[in-house]
């Protein structure tokens, strides 16, 4: 817009408790893997448990979850265990959520004169978040989500609808399924999605 001046930018770290919504964060200058494994020494340090306790963390497949370094911190930390979100699926991961919160409440409609204040801005959120803490909870079951992926495939790839689209559309479409990352997850589940309405059929059910 007119008169925008970019000063400069800050990645946050940002650790939710699924039970609880209590938030551990930090603001860093970078996103590489020094910084994560100084934010997971930071969570390390910070989050109250009893010894023993094993801490499931859900990350999705950024190369810096990934690197050599940061492996090799989770096996010095063996009570933390790593877990990774399907390719283009990061939304089941609910730090997203918490992220999309930030952007939405306090950010969006902001304006900060320098890094320091924006910081300032995400940290003071996370105190007021900290302060009556309230976890994300899932309105949707699973069985509507995977009802929703099974429409999104017949409209996408509808087999042997000639009503829909022609041949040639459909020589389009699937390998737009099988090369595009954006729909990769629905292009595996394709099969099972057509197993299921084999049994269907079989059992007489629509």
């Amino acid at each position: 817009s007119h008169g925008y001046t970019r000063h400069g930018a800050t990645s946050l770290f940002g650790a939710p408790a699924v039970a609880t919504g209590k938030v551990i964060g930090q603001c860093l200058r970078q996103h590489r893997h020094q910084e994560l494994v100084a934010f997971m020494g930071h969570v390390d340090a910070t989050l109250a448990r009893e010894p023993g306790t094993a801490i499931h963390v859900v990350m999705d497949n950024y190369g810096t979850h990934k690197h050599p370094r940061t492996k090799e911190w989770f096996v010095k930390h063996p009570d933390f265990i790593p877990h990774f979100t399907p390719t283009s699926a990061s939304w089941l991961n609910q730090v997203e959520r918490l992220f999309g919160e930030i952007t939405e409440k306090r950010i969006r409609r902001g304006s900060f004169e320098s890094v320091e204040e924006l910081e300032s801005a995400i940290e003071d959120y996370l105190r007021l978040q900290n302060a009556k803490p309230m976890p994300f909870v899932w309105t949707k079951d699973a069985d509507l989500a995977l009802r929703k992926v099974k429409k999104a495939c017949e409209r996408l790839a509808p087999p042997g609808n000639e009503k829909r689209t022609s041949d040639s559309a459909h020589q389009r479409v699937r390998p737009l399924l099988a090369t595009s990352p954006l729909f990769r997850p629905v292009a595996r589940l394709q099969p099972v999605l057509r197993q299921l309405r084999l049994r269907r059929a079989r059992r007489g059910v629509v």
